[in-house]
C-alpha cells in the first residue's frame, strides 16, 4: 500500500462553522472511499472464485481465518485506522508539539522577520 502525504501543504478549507465537524466529515468520506473501493474488489473477486474455481459465496461466510491470517488482517486494520484517523493524530502531534497557530499567524510571523 502506497505511503500517503501525512500533511497537507496550506490552509484547509472550511465548510462548516465549526472546524471539528469538517475534519469528522473529512474521516467519514475517507472511510467512506475506503470502504466503497474494497467493496468494488470483494464483489470482482467473489465473482471470479465462484465462476471459475467453483467456490460459492456461502463458502466465503464459512471460512475461518487461521492465526497468521488474523495477525496479518489486524496489521492491516491498524495501519488502515491510522489513516483514516490522520487528521486527529496531526492535531494531537501539533498539540503535544505546540504548534498551534494557525496558517494566517505562522505566515505573519514569517513575513515580519524574514
Amino acid at each position: 500500500m502506497a505511503k500517503l502525504q501525512r500533511k497537507a501543504k496550506g490552509e484547509r478549507p472550511t465548510f462548516f462553522q465549526d472546524p471539528n465537524v469538517d475534519k469528522v466529515i473529512a474521516m467519514v468520506m475517507g472511510l467512506a472511499g475506503e470502504v466503497a473501493v474494497m467493496h468494488d474488489r470483494l464483489d470482482t473477486l467473489e465473482r471470479l472464485v465462484e465462476k471459475s474455481a467453483g467456490i460459492k459465496r456461502g463458502d466465503i461466510e464459512k471460512y475461518r481465518p487461521s492465526a497468521k491470517v488474523s495477525a496479518e488482517r489486524a496489521a492491516w486494520r491498524e495501519q488502515f485506522l491510522s489513516e483514516v484517523l490522520r487528521i486527529v493524530e496531526i492535531e494531537q502531534e501539533a498539540l503535544a508539539s505546540g504548534d498551534t497557530q494557525d496558517y494566517a499567524q505562522a505566515v505573519a510571523l514569517v513575513e515580519t522577520k524574514g
